[in-house]
């Protein structure tokens, strides 16, 4: 791991919840606030918790075992484990659960995926993860319509 990673790493670490949540609420405003927000880099753990704009009920998201691979030109982000306190959103989250996803290449981030990409590496995270039971029945409904 090179020394701007570990440096980012440490911040990542000490960058109070607190902080994260003003400025996500800062950017959502009028779509969501969030209420809780935690975040572990060497876990591979997230915790969002959001009340949608004009709802009552918060939402509880956990994502778990992510990662972003690379084949030397091209970069992916793969989730492994997501869930939901709804069972819509879990739903749909097990359909891009175990999937890689291509990150676009924009000029701009360009010189900086590399060091997403070490600061996300995956650890033994497998290209096919296991599919969800949902999934099948997800599927056919879809293909059904």
């Amino acid at each position: 791991m090179s020394l701007i990673s570990k440096i980012i790493k440490i911040a990542i670490k000490l960058t109070p919840s607190a902080l994260i949540i003003w400025v996500g609420n800062f950017v959502l405003k009028g779509i969501a606030q969030l209420t809780e927000f935690s975040f572990d880099l060497d876990s591979r753990k997230v915790h969002v918790q959001t009340r949608l704009y004009g709802e009552v009920d918060t939402i509880d998201v956990w994502l778990e075992d992510f990662a972003v691979v690379t084949d030397g030109e091209t970069y992916e982000f793969m989730i492994k484990q997501a869930k939901s306190d709804r069972p819509w959103l879990t739903n749909i989250l097990a359909l891009i659960v175990g999937k890689a996803w291509k990150i676009p290449a924009i000029p701009q981030l360009a010189p900086y995926l590399g060091l997403v990409a070490e600061l996300l590496k995956a650890e033994e995270m497998p290209v096919e993860a296991e599919v969800s039971p949902l999934l099948p029945a997800i599927e056919e409904a879809v293909e059904a319509k």
